[in-house]
């Protein structure tokens, strides 16, 4: 480190060595050994080149100062100098101006400049700028952050308070903002050939825009100076002509342009969708509904749009940019020098609004994140907030979200404010100058009326232009606000691959839990499951029952390969099951969950869901399987009619049969039933439990039920307890052995409180889940939930 910092500090020192030397000796030479006291004392701006002498003399004090700095605090005193980045720039900007003003003053009493030490020495204040803003940049970077280890977070932390900025992050957060740009840029590739073409015509309108003010220029000439119509009337031809062309080239242009980006938002939609789909479960566990679709929606939209505006603008103003200063100096190299003094200013400011301007954005979009998942999940649960009375609260709720983006918005206004503010002035500062020293030269007879107006005419396109830049630049930053954070997601990778190959011809179904443990990424210190073992055998029902929070959930997670083990293995016929191909192991296992989830789309459609070709017979007769094909064929559409939004069109019975066609319709080899028939009449659940106990050489089943005449109808019954298996048997063997299963029964049975000791303090919270009290066994078959 101390190596880094000496070698940077050394060739600070070389380099206000040489620049005292060489300024010096040029200064000496342009004055033929005038003495500098002399020249001190009478002093002449517009003949003497002792002000840019003294230019050298600020730039070797400041650059001598930061090197001490550094020097006495190698730790901090970088941070600091990356803090005032945007000072350094500002006095290189200042400095460059000046010299800019020596030039046209110098050249004012030295009408030819024909003085080469001059020149050398204005050449050489240029190249002195530019090592010293490179000599800044090598000193604020020799601490690396491998060399900050040893500094305790707090003494970071009390440096960035002091440098007032944490730059390491603003450096990033730069290079970041040019990949993200790079790579939204990279998606318009595959319509390079529609780039081309627009890019043609919008050469032809910016060339045509640009002749413009020279012809009319020549068109004032014309009546003041030579007083010919002649030429007047060619010049007012050459622009209708210029005027028409340009504006049909320009109407191409911008057609182009919008296919082109409507083109981009589809593309951009599809693969943030894409990368969605195949992302690992527990990564919608983390990230809100509200979040996604915002960056599915909204912030799609916004890149797309933003792109295409700030493309097409920025590209038309660059090339009409390029004329207008061809021809500003082929009118007047003197105005176009003082044009130009004022642009590194907007340019500036333009570039530290932009930054601002594209941090608010990103907290907008955020903003509006969070408030569109207010109203997604009010939305999406309005009758549970009807039957709480909960209207006002909910409506309270979004606009408390909406306020903080108002709160952001207000900060976006005041920037642009500022913004405005600051560019409009330096404009006006610039347009000033540009008239008076233009009316200077015109009555010096260096330019002509008509020139000066085409040159003011010229000025005002190009300040337009600059505008325009300026805008495409915070547009792209509010931009790259949005796409970073849709890039996130296309980009991310799934931390649980689903890359198995292997897809057997033929499956048995059966399933084995060995040493199973288990944990959810979101709460990764409650241990779920903690060596659990069984086993599914082929042609048997197996139930899971226990206390809720025992884990049974979440093993129907774990065999459908939702999530990834801590420890431990879930074979299906020998083999782990992420060996098994995506597609295929959910071919071979089926579940219906408590609360299926049904598609906005028509039953039949529903219950055929994943297949890609299925007779319609195949689905009336799972639907007559799951005792859904009486209910469909009443409706007004038949197996046509729509579900509605999550099966909102029909009840909770009802969405349950259809999930069970939907399984069943598949024949899969492992079904498993997640509470399935908690909303069914008995009636309903007779008729599907005929189905599957009928053919069951053909599945293997796993029931996750409460209702007794559906658990003691197993063929084997695994009792769960905070993630353990606590018993496993028959009905008629656990109520024999006692424990917890039987304590559960007698419970559901008598609606009593038995049993001391351990385990009791679970059976209290369980009484609830476990049902009401019934008198009799045969209400239990109907009505009674274990």
């Amino acid at each position: 480190m101390k190596m880094r910092v000496w070698k940077a500090v050394a060739s600070t020192l070389t380099f206000i060595g040489v620049d005292m030397l060489v300024t010096t000796l040029l200064y000496v030479h342009s004055h033929s050994g005038q003495d500098i006291v002399q020249d001190l004392k009478h002093f002449n701006v517009f003949n003497s080149t002792l002000d840019l002498w003294g230019a050298c003399l600020y730039r070797s004090c400041f650059l001598l100062g930061i090197a001490i700095g550094v020097a006495k605090n190698s730790t901090y005193g970088p941070r600091c100098l990356k803090a005032s980045r945007t000072f350094i720039t500002l006095v290189c900007l200042l400095v460059g101006i000046y010299a800019l003003v020596k030039l046209l003053l110098y050249s004012e009493v030295r009408k030819t400049i024909k003085d080469p030490w001059f020149w050398s020495m204005f050449a050489w204040t240029y190249v002195s700028l530019a090592a010293t803003f490179c000599l800044w940049q090598l000193l604020s970077s020799v601490t690396s952050s491998r060399e900050t280890l040893g500094v305790s977070s707090e003494s970071r932390a009390e440096a960035e308070e002091i440098c007032d900025c944490p730059v390491t992050a603003q450096e990033k957060r730069e290079e970041a903002s040019g990949a993200t740009i790079h790579k939204l840029l990279s998606y318009t590739k595959p319509d390079a050939l529609f780039l081309g073409i627009a890019t043609f015509f919008l050469l032809i309108a910016a060339l045509g825009e640009t002749f413009l003010p020279y012809y009319t220029g020549l068109a004032i000439d014309g009546i003041v100076i030579q007083k010919s119509m002649d030429q007047f009337s060619t010049a007012v031809v050459i622009m209708s002509l210029l005027a028409i062309g340009s504006s049909f080239a320009a109407g191409i242009r911008g057609g182009i342009f919008t296919l082109i980006f409507a083109r981009l938002n589809i593309r951009l939609r599809n693969c943030l969708f894409k990368s969605l789909v195949v992302q690992e479960t527990s990564f919608f566990d983390e990230n809100r509904t509200g979040d996604i679709i915002s960056r599915l929606t909204s912030d799609t939209t916004i890149v797309s749009d933003l792109v295409s505006q700030n493309i097409n603008i920025f590209l038309r103003n660059g090339v009409k940019a390029t004329g207008v200063i061809v021809f500003m100096f082929s009118l007047s190299w003197q105005l176009s020098l003082v044009t130009f003094m004022g642009f590194p200013i907007i340019m500036l400011v333009s570039d530290l609004y932009g930054k601002y301007y594209k941090k608010l954005s990103k907290a907008v979009q955020s903003a509006l994140a969070k408030a569109n998942n207010t109203a997604e999940e009010t939305i999406s649960a309005m009758k549970t907030v009807r039957s709480f009375a909960s209207e006002d609260m909910e409506a309270n709720v979004y606009w408390e979200k909406l306020q903080q983006v108002y709160k952001l918005n207000k900060k976006e206004a005041w920037a642009y404010t500022y913004y405005v503010w600051s560019s409009g002035l330096t404009l006006l500062v610039v347009q000033v100058s540009i008239l008076y020293y233009g009316g200077h030269l015109v009555i010096s007879g260096q330019m002509t009326s008509g020139n000066l107006i085409s040159f003011i005419i010229y000025e005002f396109v190009l300040g337009d232009c600059m505008e325009s830049v300026g805008s495409v630049y915070s547009g792209l930053m509010q931009g790259v606000g949005a796409a970073e954070k849709v890039f996130e997601f296309i980009d991310r990778k799934p931390t649980m691959v689903n890359d198995g190959t292997l897809a057997p011809d033929h499956v048995e179904g059966k399933v084995e839990f060995r040493n199973v443990t288990f944990s959810y990424s979101t709460r990764s210190a409650t241990q779920v499951l903690q060596n659990v073992s069984f086993t599914l055998s082929p042609g048997k029902v197996t139930a899971l029952v226990g206390p809720s929070g025992s884990g049974k959930s979440s093993c129907v997670n774990i065999l459908e390969n939702f999530y990834p083990l801590q420890d431990g293995q879930v074979l299906l016929d020998g083999q782990p099951i992420n060996m098994y191909d995506h597609k295929y192991l959910h071919s071979v296992i089926s579940l219906v969950s408590q609360e299926p989830v049904l598609f906005a789309r028509s039953i039949a459609e529903n219950i055929s869901y994943g297949l890609t070709s299925v007779s319609f017979e195949s689905i009336v007769q799972a639907a007559q399987k799951a005792n859904a094909h009486a209910f469909i064929t009443e409706l007004q559409n038949g197996y046509n009619t729509e579900a509605g939004e999550k099966g909102a069109q029909l009840s909770g019975g009802q969405k349950q049969r259809v999930a069970i066609a939907r399984a069943l319709i598949r024949a899969p080899p492992v079904l498993i039933l997640d509470e399935a028939t908690s909303a069914l009449d008995a009636e309903s659940e007779h008729v599907i439990q005929q189905a599957i106990y009928g053919d069951l050489q053909n599945h293997t089943v796993l029931v996750i039920a409460h209702r007794l005449s559906t658990v003691e109808k197993a063929h084997n019954i695994i009792v769960l307890d905070k993630g353990c298996v606590v018993q496993q048997g028959m009905h008629k063997e656990l109520l024999e052995e006692g424990g917890l299963y039987s304590r559960l029964v007698q419970r559901q049975i008598l609606g009593l409180e038995t049993g001391t000791g351990d385990g009791c303090h679970q059976e209290t919270s369980l009484a609830a889940p476990w049902g009401d009290s019934m008198k009799t066994l045969r209400g239990l078959d109907e009505e009674v939930r274990l």
